[in-house]
């Protein structure tokens, strides 16, 4: 038997860039009620979090993550600020997820964030300026941009091209009090034809309920069939600056609703979903890693959805 943490020092040592799957097939079967089963290839998680969310009893420091991580079979992990009164109970700075980084720099990929109700405060220049600074510090990425305002609103417009000007891709969250849009994301639909060198990375009920053409509400977690028609497809067929993280409940929802949809959608899409978690507190349960284990996607499009396109999105090494 070999350890979760024996299992990471082998990653580790065999260059995880070039990690394939015959090294993982290779490796003996780890106790079944020890671990989850293990991918073809290990995940890059756009989305996690640190810290405090909502329960005052339950804090996720960094190096509760990386274990988690390392019995995953999780290489690395993006840390998503969060800094809009609407997103938590408890604030999570940009200069945790630094921090954070700074501790794991082999493991955790820092974003940065930033309230567009500041940005009305120091100017788009200085805004600007702020950014290049988190970037400078290490940050990959802008978000959880997971704000109280209509997507489009002028302030958030004000982000959005900040965002574009320093070259930090987006993270959003959407549902029916932060990142407001309507039914079809004709809000979302704006801003990514005003900023098309911006990489924006689509997440909540919001996003995820708009994969079918019959919703009313951006609210929610939709059941049953998937409706032809949906506004993501609509926004990827038409829009090379839109990709989609799986995370939370809303992204496992849409590809699990209707599986057979959700399978074809993701091989259809695959040079435009990451797989993400939205780990946040100690004994959360995340039922990506099953969903995707049942859908027995082609290997290629494994590679693509469980690191590959975070990798080419975040330019990492």
């Amino acid at each position: 038997m070999i350890s979760r943490r024996e299992f990471h020092r082998t990653l580790t040592a065999g260059a995880l860039t070039g990690f394939t799957g015959s090294l993982l097939s290779a490796l003996p079967r780890l106790q079944a009620e020890e671990e989850i089963s293990k991918p073809s290839v290990p995940y890059i998680d756009i989305h996690t979090h640190i810290g405090q969310y909502t329960n005052p009893d339950k804090t996720l420091p960094a190096a509760e993550l990386v274990k988690w991580m390392d019995a995953n079979y999780i290489d690395k992990a993006v840390v998503l600020p969060l800094v809009s009164p609407e997103s938590t109970l408890f604030l999570q700075p940009p200069e945790l997820a630094l921090a954070a980084a700074n501790e794991f720099p082999d493991r955790l990929i820092p974003f940065c964030c930033y309230d567009p109700r500041h940005a009305k405060h120091v100017g788009s220049e200085a805004l600007v300026r702020h950014l290049k600074r988190y970037k400078d510090l290490g940050a990959k990425g802008f978000g959880e941009h997971k704000v109280g305002l209509d997507f489009n609103d002028p302030l958030m417009m004000k982000v959005y091209a900040a965002c574009e000007e320093v070259g930090l891709p987006l993270l959003f969250h959407i549902d029916t009090i932060r990142g407001k849009d309507e039914p079809g994301l004709p809000h979302l639909e704006e801003a990514l034809v005003t900023f098309p060198k911006l990489t924006f990375i689509g997440h909540g009920p919001g996003w995820w309920a708009s994969i079918s053409g019959d919703i009313e509400t951006l609210g929610g977690y939709p059941k049953g069939d998937v409706a032809p028609g949906g506004a993501i497809d609509h926004l990827m067929e038409k829009y090379p600056n839109i990709y989609g993280d799986l995370s939370a409940g809303s992204g496992n929802n849409a590809i699990a609703r209707d599986p057979e949809f959700g399978r074809e959608f993701l091989i259809r899409r695959q040079d435009r979903i990451c797989f993400g978690t939205d780990y946040l507190a100690p004994d959360q349960v995340v039922p990506q890693f099953e969903t995707l284990q049942k859908m027995k996607l082609p290997k290629e499009v494994e590679e693509k959805i469980f690191r590959g396109n975070a990798i080419r999105i975040l330019d990492l090494s």
